[in-house]
């Protein structure tokens, strides 16, 4: 049941805080207990169904003494993201609570909110997750950004290209790692860390990059332009080969538990390489996979090239069906405010990338007006996979001819706007071979 509600605003709240001005941060035994269970954190379901990871007051208060960024008592930190997810919650919240500095929220993430909240609250630290970054820097550049008082920010996710304006428009670095609410796998950036990479293994941890069978993958190799030359190799699972003792377990989920934790090696389900230096790159969920005329690929490199593209704002790449076998790309492209979409421009793109992978250009691009998201702003991709190119709206097609059997395009690369009897003729053709054309 209920154990105490405060009310913040209230005369006997500020008492209660009066009663421990000036103290030092320090934690009761009962606050190190690894076997209470303090909150559920929902996963973010960008892939598949969410499921309840299960958070133990140890671990939330072993989190927020180590306090990753440092925060020092004086600071102030912002926080627009959920409460419900462990991005605001284990590297917002509880360090600064143990430290005792200020920590200012916003009901819900605002990107036109973002610049005054900041300056109104004296922020000095802010996190992020998804591509909030992306929708912050598609406001109207102010010269106030320069003038505010963050020295921290932290998040997931953002492009190289937006953490690079980021710190171009508010003079701070944004600082990255790579993790999940299971908290079993963490990877962050150092100052070595190529623009694309995910960062290195945290202290005291063995990840590395499994395939199916449950061995490590090779090496991944580039070419002279930086191009993934054996991504079908190089590409597997990111695990922590002693993570399972780290990871909680999924609340009343023993079977989802169990996908994760295999004896004492703890897999994440997400996709990535490792380069020879040592540095981990990431290649897209688990669900992310595609398969193109038998050549095995991820998403994620073909996101971060298309994301080049002048005017995206955001872009997800996701398998759909063939009309025979495997699967085809496509791609949602969210624009910048006042942005267009020019299909001779993007088409002359896609055949002139360097690190562009034979079978990665996407055959099917869709334009949406808003990329749908989960509430820890993460990319819905079942929602854009069940989409496919069967819902109404602006859609291209690139080849369209080879897809249906005829040789009029079949060398074609030219995207073309998917017409309704183009539609019909598709979906004729996947009754034709007893598939469905919708994801999942």
């Amino acid at each position: 049941g209920l154990a105490a509600l405060h009310d913040v605003d209230s005369e006997l709240w500020r008492r209660l805080l009066t009663d421990h001005h000036g103290a030092e941060p320090a934690l009761a035994d009962a606050a190190r207990d690894p076997h209470t269970l303090l909150a559920l954190l929902f996963t973010s379901g960008s892939t598949g169904a969410p499921k309840a990871v299960m958070c133990s007051t140890g671990r939330l208060a072993m989190l927020g003494t180590i306090n990753f960024r440092g925060l020092v008592r004086s600071d102030v930190a912002y926080c627009a993201m959920p409460l419900f997810h462990g991005n605001a919650l284990m590297a917002s919240f509880a360090p600064s609570a143990f430290v005792g500095c200020t920590f200012a929220m916003r009901r819900r993430f605002s990107a036109s909110g973002f610049l005054p909240d900041v300056l109104r609250f004296g922020a000095t630290y802010v996190n992020y997750v998804g591509r909030s970054l992306s929708y912050v820097l598609a406001q109207p550049e102010r010269p106030e950004e320069a003038q505010t008082a963050l020295r921290i920010v932290f998040g997931t996710e953002a492009s190289a290209h937006d953490r690079a304006e980021f710190e171009r428009r508010f003079h701070v670095k944004p600082s990255e790692s790579y993790g999940s609410s299971e908290g079993a796998v963490v990877i962050g950036r150092t100052d070595g860390t190529p623009p694309g990479a995910l960062g290195v293994a945290g202290a005291h941890m063995q990840v590395a990059i499994l395939d199916d069978d449950g061995r490590e993958c090779p090496p991944a190799e580039f070419d002279a332009e930086g191009g993934l030359t054996n991504a079908s190799e190089a590409i597997g699972e990111i695990c922590n080969l002693t993570g399972a003792a780290m990871f909680e377990g999924y609340y009343r989920n023993p079977g989802a538990t169990a996908e994760r934790n295999r004896g004492a090696v703890y897999h994440s389900g997400d996709l990535g390489y490792r380069d020879a230096e040592g540095f981990f790159y990431f290649a897209g969920r688990s669900g992310d996979r595609i398969r193109v005329d038998s050549e095995n690929f991820s998403a994620g490199p073909v996101e971060r090239i298309l994301d080049r593209f002048p005017g995206v704002l955001v872009v997800a790449v996701y398998p759909v069906a063939d009309p025979r076998t495997g699967d085809q790309v496509m791609a949602a492209i969210q624009l910048e405010p006042g942005a267009t979409f020019d299909p001779a421009a993007f088409s002359e793109f896609c055949r002139t990338q360097p690190d562009m992978g034979t079978k990665w250009s996407p055959r099917f691009v869709r334009i949406v007006d808003a990329m749908p998201v989960t509430a820890t702003r993460k990319i819905a991709k079942p929602s854009l996979r069940r989409g496919s190119w069967t819902e109404p709206g602006e859609v291209y097609v690139r080849g369209f001819g080879a897809l249906v059997g005829g040789a009029a395009w079949e060398d074609d690369d030219e995207f073309r706007p998917l017409t309704d009897e183009q539609r019909e003729e598709l979906a004729d053709r996947f009754r034709l071979h007893g598939r469905r054309p919708a994801g999942v």
